[in-house]
């Protein structure tokens, strides 16, 4: 039986799950793109659809459509399984052991809940006024289905009994963040009750956590808080989420910038209104695990935080984390004060202006101090200044700084020299405080030889050509690969070729031939992870460079590579004999030795005069 893992990738073709994340040009057999792993300026990523393999010849990243979506999306193998299932129509069995682990059952939980609490609102008589009051804040039945918003009945027990039919023990569903324990500390309880349900989604699309928001018609009297949010759980923890960015990131890639928002209802408000890169971080400040989500997709920010007090300083500490993080921040200043939500709902130009209007963390930041600070005053204006410098020491780009400190200058009619003077002495307690860091040395990566490049050629082409394998290896002595990188594959084909040699031997098995998926999967058996990597980078290199060419050229491009490695070996053997025969001779070496390595340096001599 096929694990889940061989049925999704033989249902899935790479390409197209690839292209979902990056813009794939067709080149020759193959497809290239810009890496999404690293900078770079010409496209070295390539996909190979007849392998269904990728692989970048910038970063040497690559690997199956397992490797991909995990490496792009951060997550585990098991998250990537069942972020891939459904596009291919599998579906993950619950006994499958590797999938019953206790987060599993968790997101299952979760998910079984989601579907519960939109039926209520959807289908039952009790979800109505909640229904209504959704739709008067703007939200219309395609929205509120998308986004799975539901409602949970006012009641101790009723989401608790409904799992437990469905198999679900109690501890688990506690785990899941849906009960809470009685004070007595037996049994459990509902732990949102007669409240509108958000559900809370990673970036894959699974359902982790929910926001509740209290029934119109009990907000009066409503002693829990007006909204109430699940709590950190083995699937959830705020900090490292954001709200709608499993919908919002082939937009925010696409647009190459993202919308922060602090509240969810601005983030469905502007989706529904087709301002589909917008996100929430749902009412915390920013933090580096979020930004990491997001420089995924892109390096560029827009905040749109509600400009009251708490949003200023939610802004504020938005921009600093943003600014650890080497991203590119500008700050929307929503007109009129509203929150995005309110404004998108009535001043949809307004909106738009401010996109478009969006200034520069720095341009708002000197505005904002000095809207406090009279710049006239000259304690004041000291007060500003050092308080924008704050923020300034943490860019450290030199142009851009100084661009900053000249801006500053102007604004508050101060000499450049002395604000940069007290930029130093703001860095030089930066250090002091921090330390300084320890210079880091990469050691330097190792430069390709000329047998590097003509074995890393050879193997392609019998890679490409595979009717040319058994030649190689019969022509090419293990010992010829020297040092190279490629040495630990080669030594791998020619183990594997053998076993199948054996196999077509024995009368009661028949070989399949050499075929690349299955040479792979030995590697992945027997070898260490870095084989396959190299099996794959040549495979592609292969579609990559000689797609046009036949097994005619190969065989031809082969022995002239052979005859040149065979060449280089040969050279470098008769050099070691003859430094051998040097040494022995000045020491007095054994005679027979010396005449020994005399007439393998001759046969050495020979057979490079015969490939000549």
């Amino acid at each position: 039986m096929n694990q889940p893992s061989d049925e999704i990738k033989e249902r899935l073709d790479i390409v197209d799950v690839i292209r979902d994340y990056i813009p794939l040009k067709a080149a020759g057999m193959n497809f290239s793109a810009k890496c999404p792993f690293h900078n770079e300026k010409s496209a070295s990523f390539m996909v190979s659809p007849d392998k269904q393999i990728w692989h970048c010849f910038g970063c040497g990243k690559g690997g199956d459509v397992f490797s991909f979506v995990t490496e792009i999306e951060g997550i585990t193998f098991i998250e990537a399984l069942r972020l891939l299932a459904p596009k291919a129509g599998v579906t993950l069995q619950k006994v499958n052991p590797e999938l019953s682990s206790k987060r599993n059952n968790i997101l299952d939980i979760l998910e079984l809940s989601a579907k519960y609490y939109n039926h209520i609102l959807l289908n039952e008589k009790i979800g109505k006024n909640a229904l209504k009051y959704l739709e008067e804040r703007g939200l219309n039945k395609k929205t509120i289905e998308e986004w799975r918003i539901g409602y949970s009945l006012d009641s101790w027990d009723n989401l608790l009994g409904f799992l437990k039919k469905r198999g679900f023990k109690d501890e688990d569903i506690f785990e899941a963040g849906l009960t809470t324990k009685k004070q007595s500390g037996q049994g459990y309880f509902d732990r949102f009750r007669g409240r509108i349900m958000f559900p809370i989604f990673d970036v894959n699309g699974s359902v982790v956590s929910f926001t509740s928001r209290v029934s119109p018609e009990k907000e009066a009297t409503e002693k829990m808080g007006k909204y109430i949010n699940g709590p950190q759980t083995l699937v959830y923890d705020k900090s490292r989420v954001l709200f709608g960015l499993d919908r919002a990131k082939q937009d925010i890639r696409q647009n190459d910038y993202v919308i922060v928002t602090e509240g969810q209802m601005d983030v469905i408000t502007a989706h529904q209104n087709d301002f589909k890169n917008v996100v929430a971080s749902s009412g915390t400040a920013l933090t580096q695990e979020q930004l990491t989500l997001i420089k995924r997709y892109t390096k560029n920010i827009s905040l749109a935080f509600d400009m009251d007090k708490a949003g200023e300083l939610a802004a504020e500490r938005a921009i600093k984390e943003a600014q650890k993080a080497e991203m590119n921040i500008k700050v929307i200043e929503v007109p009129n004060g509203k929150d995005p939500d309110d404004c998108i709902k009535t001043d949809i130009n307004g909106w738009r202006s401010a996109l478009m209007e969006s200034k520069h963390m720095m341009d708002y930041y000197i505005e904002k101090t000095f809207s406090k600070f009279d710049v006239n005053d000259i304690t004041q204006r000291l007060k500003g200044i050092q308080v924008v410098l704050k923020l300034l020491s943490n860019i450290t780009n030199s142009i851009e700084r100084d661009y900053w400190v000249k801006e500053l200058s102007e604004k508050t009619d101060t000499r450049e020299t002395d604000i940069k003077n007290e930029l130093k002495k703001i860095d030089s307690n930066s250090h002091e405080q921090n330390g300084e860091k320890e210079e880091v040395f990469e050691a330097p990566k190792r430069e390709e030889s000329r047998e590097d490049k003509l074995i890393k050629v050879l193997l392609t082409l019998a890679f490409k050509f595979p009717d040319n394998i058994d030649y190689v290896l019969k022509n090419v002595h293990i010992d010829y690969m020297g040092d190279s990188v490629y040495k630990v594959l080669y030594k791998n084909l020619a183990l594997y070729y053998n076993k199948l040699n054996n196999l077509s031997d024995d009368e009661s098995s028949t070989s399949e031939g050499f075929n690349y998926s299955g040479f792979r999967e030995y590697l992945e058996k027997e070898s260490d992870q870095d084989q396959p990597k190299k099996l794959d980078e040549l495979v592609v290199l292969g579609d990559r460079d000689f797609f046009e060419q036949n097994n005619d050229f190969a065989k031809r491009e082969i022995i002239s590579i052979i005859q040149n490695i065979k060449r280089v070996y040969l050279n470098n053997r008769r050099t070691e004999i003859q430094k051998m025969i040097t040494d022995l001779e000045r020491n007095g070496g054994n005679k027979e030795e010396i005449k020994g390595l005399m007439d393998e340096f001759k046969s050495l001599s020979d057979q490079i005069s015969e490939i000549s």
